[in-house]
């Protein structure tokens, strides 16, 4: 069955992809960002030249919301990113005792520290405090941060500090709260303060603040609308406490997603707006499970400060910024495309591996990056890699899966010990998308050997 499904995935991706009967060129191009884990609830930093877009997880077997964990992925160009695995569980609040609930959080940066604010189902919000945006994450309260034991209210914190060094967390479902955090960011100095209700508001506020084109400065909440569908809406205020004026939708309800839940920033001159939906999981089936995925599309303001209404996410634009450098040693788990694979730490049939790689490889598969510069030319491609049976091959191409091929990687048994194995390459130079193209033989077609990185010369 499994089989069947991934050879039908590019007419599902067409079919999906298509608006009014034009289907996208690259359909991958506008499905969600990671297809290796089924991703929620993004929440996406800036910092530096990277963007650190952290999320929830649907376990692979979730039918309704079953989430343990907090993963983080990387881009520097919006198109490309680097999978870095859970960097915070529900294990790290020692005083919560349940194994599921591990809802929308955000993290933000304050004097070097790292602050992960998490929804813990029924059980309040706590917060995590980290020195790397990579964690380890731990928890400095030992308890809560905020809970109101009457009712479930209290999940999908935001955090935004003003110009001014305030801090402000907003949260809640379906009503609204928010306090002022001292700059400790882990306690909040006077009540928690329930505000009156937006037209159209359920849940998952983002918070932020800028100056319109006319300078004039504003503060914005964008938030999932009503269920179901959940689309995103916004509202603005001339102050970071309100009053809010609903101003419309992000994106407005739709049939094709259930749910959504906005995280916005700037990056290199543009705007973004991530959210969820369902796409990659419909690949798989039509029916329903809390198995979610994150996409982002590229968003605009008009001169007032107000925003342009976004079409669904399949029909927006994300163009990549910059190029990708290659001449480097790349984590295998580095990809704008890689439907079918998985990314883990661990695997059941050898030694643990402390480092995340990309497992689950079958015949055919492929993980794709977007706009690889190499530049005057590359010489030799090098895998690490690792295989029980007997292995298979990386066919290194050049713009499309059947593309140009620049190089072969003959992967061999290697009793599950990481081996290097390379190959000489020809015509890679300028600009391309890459495929690393993974085929079998006679003997395997699936699970081929798992991949930890690959760097060129």
């Amino acid at each position: 069955m499994r089989e069947v499904m991934k050879k039908t995935t590019f007419s599902l991706l067409f079919a999906l992809a298509c608006t009014s009967g034009q289907a996208l060129q690259r359909p991958e191009m506008n499905m969600p960002i990671i297809q290796t884990r089924f991703t929620a609830d993004p929440a996406p930093y800036v910092h530096g030249d990277t963007v650190y877009l952290y999320t929830t997880h649907d376990e692979d077997d979730a039918e309704g919301f079953k989430m343990k964990d907090w993963l983080l992925y990387t881009s520097t160009d919006m198109v490309n990113w680097q999978d870095h695995g859970a960097v915070a569980s529900l294990r790290d609040f020692k005083w919560y005792k349940g194994d599921n609930g591990a809802w929308a959080e955000q993290v933000i940066e304050r004097n070097g520290k790292w602050y992960m604010y998490c929804p813990i189902h029924g059980n309040g919000i706590g917060v995590l405090v980290a020195d790397s945006p990579f964690g380890p994450f731990k928890d400095p309260l030992g308890k809560p941060l905020v809970w109101n034991k009457e009712h479930w209210y209290d999940i999908d914190p935001t955090v935004w500090i003003d110009d001014d060094g305030q801090a402000y967390m907003y949260w809640g479902n379906p009503h609204l709260y928010y306090v002022k955090l001292n700059e400790d960011m882990i306690s909040y100095s006077g009540e928690v303060v329930q505000l009156p209700k937006i037209k159209d508001y359920q849940e998952g506020p983002w918070f932020w603040g800028r100056k319109t084109a006319e300078g004039k400065k504003k503060y914005y909440l964008a938030f999932a609308s009503t269920c179901c569908p959940e689309g995103i809406g916004y509202a603005m205020s001339d102050t970071p406490t309100g009053p809010w004026e609903y101003k419309g939708h992000i994106m407005n309800h739709t049939p094709q997603t259930r749910g959504n839940h906005p995280g916005i920033v700037d990056f290199k001159g543009k705007s973004y707006c991530f959210g969820l939906n369902y796409d990659i999981f419909r690949l798989e089936t039509s029916r329903h499970a809390e198995r979610r995925s994150v996409s982002v599309a590229e968003m605009e303001y008009n001169a007032d400060g107000t925003i342009k209404e976004l079409p669904y996410f399949l029909h927006c634009k994300k163009e990549q910024v910059g190029t990708f450098n290659p001449y480097r040693r790349v984590e295998a788990e580095t990809m704008a495309w890689g439907y079918g694979l998985k990314t883990t730490r661990y695997n059941p049939s050898g030694p643990w591996n402390p480092t995340l790689f990309v497992t689950d490889i079958d015949d055919g598969e492929y993980i794709m990056l977007r706009g690889v510069d190499f530049g005057k030319g590359a010489t030799s491609f090098t895998a690490s890699c690792s295989t029980l049976l007997y292995g298979g091959t990386i066919e290194v191409r050049l713009d499309a899966p059947d593309g140009t091929i620049a190089g072969t990687v003959e992967v061999t048994n290697t009793q599950f010990k990481y081996k290097e194995f390379s190959c000489k390459l020809k015509g890679a130079k300028g600009v391309h998308d890459l495929y690393l193209v993974f085929k079998g033989n006679a003997w395997q077609k699936r699970n081929l050997f798992n991949f930890d990185w690959w760097q060129i010369k």
